[in-house]
């Protein structure tokens, strides 16, 4: 028999605060934003060597959510979807509203930790910090596609995987972008076994597609990579259907993620 603990309290005290920008849960963003965690000076010899780390896990309590729910419609994504139990996806709102987040560690000023990629407003309590570690990366999970309405929204979340993956904002990372913004207007979400990727380009658009596709090259094959610098494509197959994108020129960053697909690339889909 298992000890019963419902009747049981526990405590939890804040070791931080979050210094944000935002006031209100629905004013964050979906790929986060900077922000400071304040480290109370109890705490402050808990960051001895942080610095070590580019990532960081942080476990906060969404002071604002609402714990009543149990089930719920990730609206703020695509109210199209439909209901998750708050255990299925990371729905704001449920009984005991702790919140974890990875965010990238810019720099360290005495008990205050800069960091990018937080999804938290002001004045939220933060309960403790964790490091990333290599040995956590699952490359090819499983999870729900939670797709957002938005193609806007799509392409945010797509640029902040790609910097995660990739580490460096070129060239290559946004065509890589741009394109699978383009194979999931067709194909829907990309991190499936019966999508297939071939890329001829640079090694940066490869690594991007690959690390946006989660593409394996076994178990099950689904990459293959060409290395040609006169060419940049990417071809995807799906249950018979091919979907061709070829650059059509040269751009430089800026030029990259504003104008119309047509006018980048050459798109060419077979059913």
């Amino acid at each position: 028999m298992f000890p019963s603990v419902e009747t049981d309290i526990y405590t939890l005290k804040p070791i931080g605060i979050v210094k944000s920008e935002y006031q209100e849960p629905a004013d964050v963003p979906i790929k986060g934003g900077n922000a400071v965690i304040e480290i109370f000076s109890e705490y402050q010899q808990g960051l001895l060597r942080i610095t070590e780390n580019s990532h960081l896990w942080i476990q906060m309590w969404f002071h604002k959510a609402d714990r009543d729910l149990l089930k719920v419609v990730p609206g703020k994504v695509n109210s199209d979807l439909p209901e998750y139990g708050v255990f299925a996806i990371r729905a704001i709102g449920r009984p005991n509203p702790i919140g974890l987040t990875l965010v990238g560690l810019e720099r360290v000023e005495d008990n205050l930790l800069y960091v990018s990629g937080l999804d938290a407003i002001e004045g939220t309590p933060v309960l403790d910090i964790k490091p990333y570690y290599e040995q956590e990366i699952v490359f090819s999970p499983h999870t729900p596609y939670i797709r957002p309405k938005k193609r806007e929204m799509r392409q945010e979340i797509f640029l902040k995987q790609a910097l995660n993956h990739h580490q460096e904002k070129c060239a290559g990372l946004l065509l890589g972008v741009r394109m699978a913004l383009i194979a999931d207007d067709y194909f829907g979400q990309l991190n499936t076994s019966e999508l297939k990727i071939t890329v001829s380009g640079s090694a940066c658009l490869a690594d991007v597609l690959q690390g946006l596709c989660n593409a394996r090259l076994a178990n099950p094959p689904r990459f293959r990579y060409n290395d040609a610098s006169e060419l940049e494509q990417s071809v995807w197959e799906k249950d018979g259907k091919l979907l061709t994108i070829t650059v059509k020129h040269e751009a430089t960053n800026d030029e990259l993620l504003e104008p119309a697909d047509e006018q980048l690339f050459i798109i060419n889909f077979q059913e």
